[in-house]
């Protein structure tokens, strides 16, 4: 009588099992790992708006309003009505990247990026992240440091969860 060769219906139910625990771990982990492959595309695009951050405090003499620094996208400056200041509002026009729907500042240099609705973002889409300029005492600059340089930038999670931040993006 030949001995029969191959595998049992026991040791393929087994392996089977194995793959199946194995998949059901690594997706989830891929999945994130490709959404914060595409949300370093919006931190990329916030580095403009940091150089020209880092150039106003070295070198001029006084900070402009939020959203006038000159490096905003998504954004327009209009006047509003009858009070004679400026106001923002977004405006309808195309993102400028795939992924990065707007980036904003504040007056004191904070940049605030708004991702888009971009289907492939998933739980990131339309959220947003920070780059704090701080100053050697690792406060956020403001006036005062008008003629020094930014120390450090801190990049960290606004609305959007600090897992699909990349490493160099998750806070102080």
């Amino acid at each position: 009588m030949n001995a029969q060769k191959g595998f049992t219906l026991i040791e393929l139910m087994i392996v089977i099992a194995i793959i199946g625990i194995l998949a059901a771990v690594a997706l989830p982990a891929y999945q994130d790992y490709t959404v914060r492959a595409k949300i370093t595309e919006p931190v990329l695009a916030a580095s403009t708006c940091r150089t020209t951050v880092t150039e106003v405090y070295q070198s001029a003499s006084s900070l402009p309003a939020a959203n006038e620094w000159g490096c905003e996208v998504g954004i327009e400056a209009v006047e509003a009505s009858g009070e004679g200041q400026d106001a923002v509002e977004a405006i309808d026009a195309a993102p400028s990247t795939k992924y990065t729907a707007l980036v904003e500042t504040n007056n004191t240099g904070v940049i605030t990026v708004t991702t888009t609705d971009a289907e492939d973002l998933g739980d990131a889409a339309e959220k947003t992240f920070t780059l704090t300029p701080k100053n050697a005492a690792g406060d956020t600059m403001d006036a005062d440091d008008l003629g020094t340089t930014v120390n450090a930038w801190v990049c960290g999670p606004g609305t959007i969860s600090p897992k699909y931040l990349p490493g160099s993006c998750r806070g102080e």
